[in-house]
């Protein structure tokens, strides 16, 4: 296999859906904790919480579907090297944070399931107060290492993400 020197179309059309799905649940979470504070106070849930619960984990299991299919074309395409002007220290940092980031992405979703679905109340807990913190902090070091790539180190690995 040839080694690409950006991601594909798809990948890079994934990844952006990801990003935007993500953000969306992280940011408009409204909808799971009013029925999740409901169950817990009056053991049921209207309409409208049982409906805005299913939006953020109908969400939810998009991303784990589109992280799937990342990872599938991860390992039929391949990605493109580190840059070779970022030490070594940052690479294996930026390996791990992306190896950290599959698992997340893929674990959030697994508990969020586990809470939502078969009422596993300890995966809710995770999901929402470790995970979600673990996520925050990784995406935040994803984006500082995008941006210290593009104005730091002046390499192309925004470029690559973003234009191909």
């Amino acid at each position: 296999m040839n080694t690409p020197v950006a991601f594909s179309l798809p990948q890079r059309v994934l990844h952006w859906l990801t990003a935007g799905l993500v953000f969306f649940n992280l940011l408009f979470p409204d909808g799971m904790e009013e029925w999740n504070r409901s169950i817990k106070r009056t053991g049921s849930a209207t309409a409208d919480q049982v409906g805005s619960a299913n939006i953020h984990a109908y969400v939810g299991i998009t991303i784990l579907i589109l992280v799937v299919l990342r990872l599938v074309l991860r390992f039929i395409q391949g990605v493109p090297p580190s840059s070779p002007l970022e030490p070594a220290i940052f690479r294996a940092v930026a390996k791990i944070a992306h190896v950290l980031l599959y698992g997340l992405l893929i674990g959030m979703p697994v508990t969020g399931m586990a809470a939502y679905y078969l009422g596993y109340d300890g995966a809710g807990d995770v999901h929402a107060d470790i995970l979600k913190v673990a996520l925050w902090a990784l995406i935040a070091g994803h984006v500082l290492g995008a941006l210290t790539h593009q104005f730091y180190w002046k390499t192309n690995v925004l470029r690559r993400m973003t234009a191909g």
